[in-house]
């Protein structure tokens, strides 16, 4: 039989995978861990340094570059040991990913266990995969050149297709796992499917908050600062003024919180609207943990702002994302062909 339970099992395993690489990728960010290993190589990085000599080696060359020259100057060995360890695990998660993904495709692929679509569906996540860590290299050599950061956009790209890979994977495991036709209500599908739209543009802009460190800033709620719906800086840090909602740190967090509200009232008219419908026990079940899971992430997202963004509620906040990212992926599953 094509397609068993095995080939689900794989694909769920890389699902926990790669939440697993956004929650190190997370700790990297908010550590400022990602430009520690300033070169990349694919086969012999897999191994970090074994003694002192080779740690020496690294920290020389970390020298070389912006991050150690305009930040952290005063930086012994030890501090590079310790920033060096998340960015390794990173990039090893990363490998172990492309090897999950590889390795099991090619044995169902010689055991012909894979039916078309499914094989044509596993190309695509391979392309996802090794974009993914294109990304990766891409993001990180823009801080090693004159500024001792990575680029917002970059960040963004990086951090959004980790999640779309993700949310890809699920949705090919799900098909296996609900072959059945399904009643579709095309009107609520649609609404879904901005749901998820809305989520990601929410996701891609909890980058540029990360990329640009707006987090440290603003830490009021449910204002901005100083009693104002949005502080002065948003419409004079540069022109033209569109920029400062992309590279502006206050207009880049105004973007985000307000998203935010708008992803909490779209879950609330989708739950109001699921009541209506008749539903099965999974649509009912996705529609709850929608409900469920935005409230949480909101909550998360002012007390990350008002306590000026601690790494371990960063990181939180960024799984909550990937949680609710996963259940509007499962719901709108539901409510698809």
């Amino acid at each position: 039989m094509k397609d068993n339970k095995k080939v689900i099992y794989w694909l769920l395993t890389g699902c926990i995978l790669i939440f697993i690489m956004v929650v190190v990728g997370g700790i990297t960010r908010l550590t400022h861990s990602g430009l520690s290993i300033s070169n990349y190589k694919l086969i012999s990085g897999t191994l970090p340094p074994m003694n002192e000599t080779e740690w020496q080696e690294a920290f020389e060359l970390y020298k070389q570059y912006p991050e150690y020259q305009k930040i952290n100057y005063n930086f012994t060995l030890e501090d590079f040991k310790d920033i060096y360890f998340w960015e390794w695990i990173h990039r090893v998660i990363g490998r172990l990913i492309g090897l999950v993904f590889f390795i099991p495709f090619v044995y169902f692929l010689i055991r012909k266990q894979l039916t078309k679509p499914t094989i044509r569906k596993c190309i695509v996540l391979m392309g996802l995969g090794a974009f993914q860590g294109f990304l990766g290299w891409y993001m990180v050599k823009s801080g090693l050149v004159d500024r001792p950061d990575v680029s917002h956009y970059r960040l963004a790209m990086h951090l959004t297709t980790a999640f779309i890979t993700f949310a890809y994977t699920l949705w090919v495991a799900l098909d296996l796992m609900f072959p059945e036709k399904k009643t579709i209500v095309k009107g609520f599908r649609n609404l879904m499917r901005w749901g998820m739209a809305v989520l990601l543009l929410q996701i891609i802009y909890g980058a540029f908050v990360a990329g640009l460190d707006a987090g440290w800033i603003h830490n009021h709620w449910p204002l901005m600062s100083d009693g104002k719906l949005i502080h002065e800086t948003v419409t004079i840090e540069q022109e033209p003024v569109w920029k400062n909602f992309v590279e502006g740190k206050s207009g880049v967090q105004f973007v985000h919180r307000y998203l935010a509200y708008v992803v909490v009232i779209l879950i609330g008219v989708i739950a109001y609207r699921s009541r209506k419908l008749t539903l099965t026990n999974f649509q009912n079940k996705g529609v709850q943990a929608l409900v469920a899971l935005v409230i949480a992430q909101f909550v998360l997202g002012v007390f990350t702002l008002i306590l000026q963004v601690p790494l371990w509620l960063g990181v939180l906040h960024q799984v909550m994302a990937f949680f609710l990212l996963a259940a509007m992926t499962f719901t709108l599953h539901r409510f698809s062909k």
